[in-house]
């Protein structure tokens, strides 16, 4: 028991130590991109159809509304990158010649078969 508690609390202290950071929309992220410039963030949008460029390592990723360019050229990319698929993205949102570019340290997609199999 005294184990257990120990463990519950290390993993507390972890936990308020390292708050993730909600995930930000694209539109959230572009209605005031200066207050989030250079600051580590998390985003959340689906890749645009045919936006993705692997010689420049970089895609297209939208909202409902906006759109935001990702580098990927030091991520960490899971498996299945593709067009219109969902991904969650954290980095560091920059400015690059004027325009509003999100260097991507890690990508993650979502599992298009899990959602295939909630359907059914």
């Amino acid at each position: 028991m005294l184990i257990g508690a120990v463990l519950t609390l290390a993993l507390s202290a972890t936990l308020l130590i390292q708050t993730p950071e909600a995930t930000r929309s694209i539109e959230e992220v572009l209605a005031d991109p200066e207050d989030l410039e250079g600051r580590k963030i998390a985003i959340r949008g689906e890749v645009m159809d045919g936006s993705i460029d692997n010689s420049t390592n970089s895609f297209i990723i939208h909202g409902e509304e906006m759109s935001l360019e990702v580098d990927f050229s030091l991520a960490s990319v899971s498996n299945g990158l593709d067009d219109n698929r969902t991904v969650y993205a954290e980095g560091t949102l920059v400015k690059r010649d004027g325009i509003w570019v999100f260097e991507a340290d890690v990508i993650k997609t979502s599992c298009p078969s899990k959602y295939e199999e909630e359907a059914e």
